[in-house]
């Protein structure tokens, strides 16, 4: 059954010692470091703090390779380069002498950016969910003004199946368990697809949750982390600073929409999208997890990832979801 094999290819690495990643960083700046080469925390990346010599601090980060093509990265930077043109608060990359913000070593694909400190959303009070309704509206301007032509369209077809059909080469302890999954996800798919019909995908943030959010004292909240951006339904990014289910969350996202209104429309039938994309999110984690384990770094953090109650339990988490969906669309199952 378990036919999602580990590729050491594309987990390897090994040929970032700190002198690799100090000559490719002072070769991307044009600029001569201290020798101050610090790893950062990153499941997927490779991430590192590197001092400059003018005592300035930068964030190197090199993908990991093989997961996204050069076309799919630099849709992500351009999008982030233009919301900085037009000053909205994110951190975009830091170009070379050339003007270009990517670089690549040995096949593997790298980016430095400046290094800002803050805090993670938590806990809003009104006027804050009015400001970050402004902040999202700011930068769904921006993504609406052109396509991102390399990255995926965030639909049921187009992403949750290719998700599930990486996730059932995973490990299943029987081709029952298997099924069960595999059943719950098929019946999601087919519930939801008509919802995302004559929908006008646009480019998004996609994984918009609040420890993408950072804040510091007398400044406006910034946005972080645009890995997953995407292209999809503008409702991705709001749904996802909520702080529980649209049934228990609606004076939060009154603020947030009137905020987001101040500067950009909101289509208020997409809101029915809220609990399919959260659907779609848990087998996107699942998916995510999958990838990870394929690649032998997920056992630290899932340990008991494959077992017959692991995969009940997500089956039975989709299986509540459904229901979620159900109430929220008045659709009777």
């Amino acid at each position: 059954m378990n036919n999602l094999k580990s590729d050491e290819s594309l987990s390897d690495f090994s040929q970032l010692t700190p002198d690799v990643v100090l000559t490719l960083v002072e070769a991307a700046l044009g600029r001569r470091s201290t020798n101050l080469c610090r790893p950062l925390g990153s499941y997927i990346n490779r991430v590192y703090d590197v001092q400059m010599e003018d005592g300035a601090w930068v964030v190197v980060k090199f993908y990991r390779p093989h997961r996204w093509t050069r076309a799919a990265l630099q849709d992500e930077q351009d999008f982030v380069t233009e919301l900085t043109n037009a000053e909205i608060p994110v951190i975009a990359p830091l170009a070379d002498s050339a003007g270009k913000t990517l670089h690549e070593q040995n096949g593997m694909f790298y980016a430095v950016y400046p290094k800002k400190g803050g805090r993670p959303l938590e806990e809003p009070d009104s006027e804050q969910w009015l400001e970050l309704g402004r902040l999202l509206a700011r930068m769904h301007i921006v993504g609406s003004q052109r396509p991102a032509q390399h990255r995926i369209t965030l639909t049921p077809q187009r992403a949750t199946e290719k998700q599930l059909s990486l996730i059932l080469q995973s490990d299943f302890p029987s081709l029952g368990v298997r099924r069960e999954y595999e059943q719950i996800v098929r019946e999601i798919i087919e519930h939801i697809s008509p919802l995302f019909e004559n929908l006008s995908p646009i480019r998004i943030h996609g994984d918009c949750h609040c420890a993408n959010i950072l804040g510091r004292p007398g400044e406006p909240f910034f946005i972080i982390d645009f890995d997953d951006m995407a292209m999809g339904p503008p409702v991705q990014d709001l749904w996802m600073v909520l702080p529980n289910h649209l049934k228990h969350s609606r004076t939060e996202l009154d603020r947030l929409l009137e905020g987001y209104e101040t500067f950009r429309d909101f289509d208020y039938s997409t809101l029915r999208l809220i609990e399919p994309l959260r659907a779609m999110r848990m087998i996107h984690f699942t998916a995510w997890c999958a990838r990870q384990r394929a690649d032998g770094g997920f056992a630290r953090i899932a340990p008991d990832w494959g077992t017959t109650s692991f995969w009940r339990q997500e089956s039975a988490g989709l299986q509540r979801q459904l229901q979620e969906i159900n109430d929220a669309t008045g659709h009777t199952a």
